[in-house]
C-alpha cells in the first residue's frame, strides 16, 4: 500500500486507489491514513466525521463506511492470493476491539519518508555539511504536491494533522534556505524570500533570511525596508516589536557589520540566531 498525506489524498492498494468520492467515506480513509498501520477508535471516526452532533444511527452509518471502503479495496485486489492476506479486504482495513486499523502491509507513507530526509538535514547540518543538507531538505520538500489532505473536507482531527504536516514543512523550508545561505546563493534566493514573506507577513525567522539575503546582494537599503515592513505588520497585527534577535540585525545592518559577511558566518553565530 502507498499512502501520500502531502497534498490530495492517496491510498493506492496494489497501485489502484480506493479513495472514494463521497467525502465522509474519505475522511474515514483519511484519518485511518494518517494513523497507519494503528488502532484508530470508534470514538475518533466519529469525532471527525460528525464532530459533536453525531446522528443516532452513527454506528451503523460508520459500519457502512468502512464497508464502502473495503469494497474499494477488494476491487483493488482482484485476484490477489488468499495466502498474501487471509481475510482479503478485511485484512487491509481490519476490524480491531474498540476500532479500525488500515495495515499497509510494509507499504510507504509520503509522510514517513518525509520525516526521514529531514532527519538526514538536521544530520548534515549540525555536522557543518550544508550542501548534503541543502539536498536532503529539497527532496523533502519534493515530497509535496500541495497542501496537505487539500482534497478532504477535514474535521477537528484531521485538522490538527494537515496543521502540523504544515508546520513541518514550513520549518524545513527555513531550514533548506538557511543552508543555501550558508552556501553563498542569496542571490538565487532574493525572489524566493520576497514571496515567502509576502505570504508570512508575521514570520520573523524569514523576514530575517530576506534581510540577510538583500544584504549579501548588495541591497541593505531594502533589507532595512524589509525589517521596518515587519514591525509596522506586528505592531499592527498583534501589537508587538520584533523580538531581540530580528532587533539586533537590524542594528548589525545599520553598522554593516562584518559578522553579516558570508566569510564570516559559516558557522552559526550571534547575527544568524534569527534566521
Amino acid at each position: 500500500m502507498y499512502i501520500g498525506l502531502l497534498g490530495p489524498l492517496r491510498v493506492d492498494q496494489s497501485g489502484v486507489s480506493i479513495v472514494p468520492t463521497a467525502s465522509k467515506p474519505r475522511k474515514v480513509l483519511a484519518l485511518l491514513a494518517c494513523r497507519a498501520d494503528r488502532l484508530v477508535s470508534v470514538e475518533a471516526l466519529i469525532e471527525e466525521v460528525w464532530g459533536e452532533h453525531p446522528p443516532r444511527s452513527v454506528q451503523t452509518t460508520l459500519q457502512t463506511y468502512v464497508l464502502q471502503l473495503r469494497g474499494c479495496i477488494a476491487a483493488a485486489l482482484g485476484d490477489q492470493s488468499p495466502e498474501d492476506l487471509p481475510l482479503g479486504s478485511k485484512s487491509v482495513l481490519a476490524t480491531e476491539p474498540g476500532g479500525y486499523l488500515l495495515d499497509t502491509q510494509g507499504g510507504s507513507l509520503d509522510s514517513v519518508e518525509f520525516e526521514q530526509l529531514c532527519r538526514r538535514g538536521h544530520r548534515a547540518m549540525g555536522g557543518a555539511d550544508y550542501a548534503a543538507a541543502s539536498t536532503a531538505f529539497r527532496q523533502a520538500l519534493d515530497l509535496w504536491r500541495g497542501p496537505a489532505l487539500v482534497d478532504v473536507q477535514c474535521g477537528p482531527l484531521l485538522e490538527a494533522e494537515a496543521h502540523a504536516l504544515e508546520e513541518s514543512r514550513l520549518s524545513i523550508l527555513g531550514r533548506r534556505i538557511e543552508a543555501d545561505l550558508r552556501l553563498g546563493r542569496h542571490h538565487e534566493l532574493v525572489g524566493e524570500l520576497a514571496g515567502l514573506s509576502a505570504r508570512y507577513p508575521l514570520h520573523e525567522g524569514l523576514q530575517a533570511q530576506l534581510m540577510i539575503a538583500l544584504y549579501r546582494s548588495g541591497r541593505r537599503s531594502s533589507a532595512l525596508e524589509t525589517y521596518q515592513r515587519l514591525r509596522t505588520v506586528l505592531s499592527r497585527e498583534l501589537g508587538l516589536d520584533p523580538s531581540p534577535e530580528l532587533r539586533e540585525l537590524q542594528s548589525a545592518l545599520l553598522d554593516a557589520d562584518p559578522g553579516l559577511d558570508l566569510a564570516r558566518s559559516a558557522a552559526p553565530g550571534r547575527l544568524l540566531r534569527a534566521i
